[in-house]
């Protein structure tokens, strides 16, 4: 049964298509209008090995945010959808990846309940035209739509690129880890039957 989602969402604010396929090879096309975004988002397909196309088109005239946030919606809910019952999936997953100088964790848990601790200290700084404070903004739409319980953690860094990218990194191997099929788990790995 393929793992997949197509998720098109139109508001006054953007208009993004998107489709995941949990069990690629990382193969991407990615256009968001938002170049640092789009580097970011490459990260996730290529080290969680997802395939995953993106056009989105959005109000960049006034700012990413809304393009940020809005993407960031329609992948959780892409992967909520591709996830479907839950069945036989490990659930949990974590990463630790470096980038230079810096060194992120990220766990998660697809538990159907939203939530997000995110310890990254970012500065009201930019790299490049791209507002770092919008990792955070990114990270909690994806929790709120995919039903997450994430849980980011910087241990050091210093440069904003290398921070961002080993978060983005870390987050898609545990992404990788969290969605893959394990033939031990019976029905959903939950003592209580459901994830939700």
């Amino acid at each position: 049964m393929a793992r997949t989602a197509t998720i098109n969402r139109s508001t006054k604010e953007t208009s993004i298509n998107l489709t995941l396929d949990l069990d690629g090879r990382g193969e991407h096309q990615i256009e968001s209008g938002v170049p640092f975004l789009d580097h970011m988002l490459t990260q996730i397909a290529r080290h969680g090995f997802f395939d995953l196309q993106i056009s989105a088109k959005g109000d960049l005239e006034i700012d990413a945010h809304h393009t940020v946030e809005d993407l960031a919606i329609c992948l959780g809910e892409a992967f909520k959808q591709a996830l479907g019952d839950k069945v036989g999936v490990r659930r949990y997953g974590r990463g630790t990846m470096p980038m230079h100088e810096s060194l992120a964790a990220v766990i998660l848990d697809f538990s159907g309940r939203p939530f997000l601790v995110f310890n990254v200290p970012l500065p009201k700084a930019q790299v490049g035209n791209f507002e770092v404070e919008l990792v955070e903004e990114f990270f909690t739409a994806f929790c709120n739509h995919a039903g997450a319980n994430v849980h980011v953690n910087l241990a050091y860094g210093d440069n904003l690129h290398h921070i961002v990218e080993a978060v983005f990194k870390a987050f898609a191997r545990a992404l990788d880890e969290a969605t893959q099929l394990d033939p031990r788990v019976e029905g959903v790995l939950s003592s209580k039957g459901t994830l939700e």
